[in-house]
């Protein structure tokens, strides 16, 4: 049996925002966690760290992924509860950057730490092995660096860095542990300045600002350039600066110089001028309200690199550079990009070539593959492809030839060469063997660490492609397929995975295959998000059209899926990462049982285009408080917290809050790797299967709470109109999600069955939907994206 770490509890050095942040994430994922920090001189001696929990509510985006999972982080001084780090599996530092300081708290702890535990420095830059030095020789095959991103809840990287004696079964264990426990994407770096994210990260961010000034575009042009155009965040290169705080990326840039003496691009390491100049001011980015950026009413103002005052930012791409990024043939883009004289073409070439060179030249000192720099810099700074895969796709010995070109003409920022690997005859790095290792001089395959084997589809590298399964059938709208293990796979084709009469003939025929032919079915997408609700482009079209007679067999098709989902005669498991809303949301609700990824965004939001939830999912939420309840019970009370979330169409911020708001119920699952989504809900169907699954029986008796319930939502939404909190057209959508919640206008107490309360729902919605205020609001939802208040 694979040994695994136990991390029963675990302790965290250093209250500051990213200790406190990595403490909130272990809390998320259920682990007991201590929060240490220095003593306080007056009143409770733990105020440093209980004034850092009770910031993390405050804190965007959320680092807890509940409310309740900050009683789960246990306030501690080094002063008085040293003797606690005994009971800890892991203890993470995450102080100051600051080798004396970490120095001087690693000798005052070593004397607790547990004969078992493993000890590790979220560092982002110091030596893992002068760290260690202090440390007794006991210690060091479990001592290791474990550089987390941040915000630590929402980046996938987590850096590895092993001292020279780190044990590899430490290193595994914590591999293993860091990979399903909390979610992450490992990648282990060598023992070298900045590792892997930051040393490829940083030097990009600064070839960025090199060539900025070198071909004489302004920071939001720059910005237009190196954002989602070319496959990175919004936050593009200076944004992100801003975010990051301009103090604390002249620190990394400084670590840098002091670090890297002889690195060949040393002259580059220095922060420009500018940048000195505001962070003199006080200007350090979006925590100080302003930096290269700043907002002036609702005016976005950028720093004018010439006046060195702020003005309106406007910088935009010009056509004739847009129409290149546009070219979907990555080699000839890169072409037309090295070719044209266009300034803005030419810096995009010249801070890829840079960032390629630069990636190449310190490939064998800093990592062991170009998978590690890859997954580093996608998984840590949000890019869709990693400096090598970019570099392959764009066609590897034509771009190594112009570099070595660059190299001889002088147009490059170092003259260093090329190494010979790359010159090997090779057409790229990635390959389906696996890749390109420096140190090994050939490719090397993925990790065969146990935990993997959960990842059926693992995030795919540039060249990798995994077996699809076999199908069992196809249409435009879904697939189904299996693994020969009994368990069959259903996912989406559509757009933002929406639901059509497609998918919804498609769901139907799936529950009705698996009933004949497997053990259980899962509901997954290959792609966030799970589904984005139903088709309204679609639905409005049969509206126009004045076809209300089709809307409506639409409409009861749509509910008549749900509940095949839910009598289904084999479990059905819903498989939900990212966006679940709609009818998404509803189908996930009809299922056996749901797993969800920790990033699931889960709500019932048809109200924010005047309609109501119309698949099934009033009827649902109705059936459950009533069934809970009992007859005699408080229906009324146990649909309050429904018919608020509703109303306002509240979105969960992630899958533990979707518990909270009971759009999941206690026994679904939350994983919180989301490359493990489907292992694991294969594996619950299984088990359901197992266990002797049978569906749920026709609820026939539910009592509701009827005119009282239906008259007391009104009277708190007369309020809200009066108030002007509502509209008039919310106010009426909101008394009809009252009317079906409440079983329409029967006796408080009166017990209906799902038939019942599934015509409710049908009537109110097709209702709603002819009326105007609802039309305008979903052909501007449909033309905006954008929700409209009328």
């Amino acid at each position: 049996m694979t040994k695994k770490l136990l991390v029963r509890r675990a302790a965290v050095l250093g209250a500051g925002v990213m200790g406190a942040q990595i403490a909130a994430h272990l809390a998320n994922a259920g682990v007991d966690v201590l929060l240490f920090d220095l003593p306080s001189k007056e009143g409770d001696r733990n105020s440093i760290v209980l004034k850092a929990i009770a910031n993390l509510a405050k804190l965007s985006p959320a680092p807890l992924a509940a409310k309740d999972r900050a009683a789960a982080i246990v306030p501690a001084n080094y002063d008085q509860h040293l003797g606690l780090l005994q009971g800890c599996d892991l203890i993470v530092e995450a102080i100051a950057e600051r080798l004396d300081w970490k120095k001087d708290l690693y000798a005052k702890i070593a004397p607790h730490v547990a004969p078992t535990a493993i000890l590790a420095s979220n560092t982002s830059g110091l030596s893992i092995n002068a760290l260690a030095d202090v440390l007794d020789e006991s210690l060091h095959e479990r001592f290791c660096g474990l550089h987390f991103f941040n915000p630590p809840r929402y980046m996938h990287l987590a850096e590895l860095i092993p001292c020279r004696k780190t044990s590899p079964d430490a290193l595994d264990l914590l591999e293993t542990f860091l990979t399903s426990t909390l979610g992450k994407g490992v990648v282990r770096a060598k023992d070298t300045p900045n590792f892997i994210g930051n040393r490829i990260g940083v030097f990009s961010i600064l070839s960025t600002i090199h060539h900025t000034a070198a071909f004489g575009l302004g920071f939001d042009t720059a910005d237009a350039l190196t954002g989602p155009a070319i496959g990175r965040p919004k936050s593009a290169t200076y944004r992100t600066a801003d975010v990051v705080g301009l103090d604390t990326m002249a620190h990394v840039i400084q670590t840098m110089a002091d670090t890297l003496p002889d690195d060949p691009w040393h002259k580059y390491f220095a922060v420009p001028d500018l940048l000195k100049a505001l962070i003199a001011q006080g200007a350090l980015g979006q925590k100080t309200g302003a930096g290269i950026y700043r907002k002036l009413g609702k005016d976005i103002q950028v720093i004018d690199i010439a006046t060195k005052d702020y003005r309106v930012s406007g910088g935009d791409i010009a056509p004739e550079v847009a129409e290149m990024l546009k070219i979907k043939n990555p080699v000839e883009k890169f072409a037309a990009l090295r070719t044209s004289n266009h300034p803005q073409a030419q810096f995009l070439w010249a801070i890829f070539r840079d960032l390629f060179h630069y990636s190449a030249f310190h490939l064998a000192s800093i990592a062991d593959t170009a998978r590690d720099v890859d997954f580093a810099i996608r998984w840590g700074y949000g890019w869709k492809l990693g400096p090598f895969e970019t570099w392959q796709a764009a066609g590897w010995k034509q771009v190594a030839g112009w570099i070595a070109d660059d190299i001889v003409a002088g147009k490059t920022m170092s003259n260093a060469p090329l190494p010979n690997w790359v010159y090997d005859g090779r057409e790229g790095v990635h390959g389906a063997e696996g890749s390109f290792s420096p140190a090994h001089n050939k490719k090397l395959p993925r990790s065969t660490l146990p935990v993997y084997k959960r990842q059926r589809f693992p995030d795919p590298l540039l060249g990798e492609k995994f077996a699809p399964g076999e199908t069992v059938f196809e249409t435009d709208a879904v697939r189904m397929w299996h693994d020969g293990d009994g368990i069959a796979v259903i996912g989406f084709k559509t757009k933002m995975h929406t639901v059509n009469d497609g998918v919804l003939e498609g769901l139907q025929k799936a529950v009705a295959t698996a009933e004949q032919d497997f053990d259980g079915l899962v509901l997954w997408q290959d792609s966030e998000p799970f589904s984005a609700g139903a088709d309204l482009k679609g639905a409005m079209g049969l509206l126009q059209a004045g076809k209300i007679a089709d809307f409506d067999t639409m409409i009861a098709t749509f509910q008549a899926t749900s509940m095949r989902l839910k009598y289904s005669q084999v479990p059905v498991v819903a498989a939900v990462r990212g966006m679940a809303l709609g009818g998404g949301c509803e189908f996930q609700m009809h299922s056996a049982r749901t797993v969800a990824a920790l990033e699931s965004y889960i709500g019932l939001v048809e109200a924010g285009v005047g309609l109501l939830p119309g698949g099934g999912g009033l009827k649902e939420i109705a059936t459950r408080v009533g069934l809970s309840v009992g007859q005699g019970g408080d229906v009324f009370a146990g649909l309050k917290p429904y018919f608020e979330a509703v109303a306002m169409a509240k979105v969960s911020t992630s899958a533990l809050e979707a518990k909270e708001l009971g759009l999941l119920r206690k026994d679904d699952i939350v994983v919180f790797n989301a490359h493990e989504l489907l292992y694991v809900a294969k594996q619950q169907a299984r088990a359901l299967a197992e266990s002797g699954y049978r569906p749920p029986l026709p609820a026939r008796q539910i009592p509701v709470a009827g005119d009282v319930g239906i008259a007391t939502f009104k009277m708190m939404l007369v309020n809200m109109l009066e108030g002007r909190f509502i509209s008039e057209h919310d106010f009426k959508v909101a008394t009809r999600i009252a009317t079906v919640l409440c079983g329409g206008a029967v006796d408080r107490g009166s017990l209906v069955d799902e038939d019942w309360l599934i015509k409710l729902e049908r009537e109110h919605f097709v209702a709603l939907a002819q009326m105007p205020k609802t039309q305008e609001r979903i052909v501007h939802t449909l033309t905006t994206g954008k929700p409209l208040r009328n």
